[in-house]
C-alpha cells in the first residue's frame, strides 16, 4: 500500500516545498528543521492506522476516558541522511525503541552510475511481532531500503507491521520496494517520475545527507 500525501492538501506540502527550494536549502539548519517537522507530521498520519485501546486518565477533577496507543513501535533510520526526519518521528512516538542502520552506495565505476549497497552495522531491539517505522528522506532506486529491511529482519526478527516514511520517492523506487517487501506500507510526501543515470530523483531535492550535514568524500 502507498500513501502519497501530495495527492491531498495539507501542511506537508508546504514542508516539501521548502525542502525542494534551492534557495532555502542553503541553510542547513532550516533544511534539517523541515525534515524533522515533516517526520512529525507524517508520524501523526501513520498513528491513525495503529491499534488503540480504551483507557482512563486521572485528572485533578476526575477521571477522563481516553484511547491510547496499544503498542509502542520501533523507529528505525539509515545513517546519516535519515537522522533529522527520524528525530521528528521520535518526537511523536517518544516512548518508542529505536534502531539504526549504516548503509551507503559503494560506486564501482568512476562515473558514479553503477553501485552496490554496503551495510556496515545494524543496531536494533528485537523486532518479532512489533510495529516497525523506518524513515529515509529519499527513496530513489529502492535498493538501499530493501536491503536495510532484509538486514533488520535477518538479525532482529520479523515485525508484524512495517511502515516506510520517505520525503521524496521515485516511481521506480516505490515499485522496487513493493516488489521486495509487499508487506510494507509506504508513506511518501511526494513521488517523482524520473531517476537520472546516477540514480538521483528528478526533480527531487538533491542529496539530503549533504544538505543536512555538509558534503562528504
Amino acid at each position: 500500500m502507498v500513501t502519497d500525501f501530495s495527492k491531498t492538501n495539507s501542511i506537508i506540502n508546504e514542508f516539501v516545498a521548502e525542502l525542494r527550494d534551492a534557495d532555502i536549502q542553503r541553510d542547513p539548519l532550516r533544511f534539517r528543521f523541515n525534515l524533522k517537522r515533516l517526520g512529525s507530521a507524517m508520524a501523526v498520519e501513520v498513528s491513525r492506522s495503529m491499534r488503540f485501546t480504551a483507557d482512563a486518565v486521572q485528572t485533578p477533577l476526575g477521571t477522563a476516558p481516553i484511547n491510547r496507543l496499544a503498542d509502542q513501535p520501533v523507529l528505525a533510520t539509515i545513517l546519516r541522511a535519515g537522522l533529522p526526519m527520524h528525530q521528528g518521528v521520535a518526537d511523536v512516538f517518544d516512548r518508542a525503541e529505536q534502531a539504526f542502520v549504516s548503509a551507503c552506495r559503494n560506486y564501482v565505476d568512476d562515473a558514479h552510475t553503477d553501485f552496490e549497497i554496503g551495510i556496515d552495522a545494524v543496531s536494533a531491539p528485537p523486532l518479532d511481532g512489533k510495529v516497525l517505522v523506518v524513515s529515509d528522506p529519499m527513496l530513489a532506486t529502492g535498493a538501499s531500503l530493501a536491503q536495510v529491511l532484509n538486514a533488520l529482519f535477518a538479525s532482529h526478527g520479523r515485525p508484524a507491521t512495517v511502515h516506510v516514511l520517505a520525503a521524496i520517492a521515485s516511481q521506480q523506487g516505490v515499485g522496487h520496494l513493493q516488489r521486495q517487501h509487499p508487506e510494507a506500507h509506504v508513506w511518501v510526501a511526494a513521488v517523482d517520475a524520473e531517476l537520472n543515470e546516477k540514480g538521483y530523483i528528478i526533480p527531487g531535492l538533491g542529496d539530503a545527507g549533504d544538505l543536512a550535514f555538509g558534503s562528504k568524500k
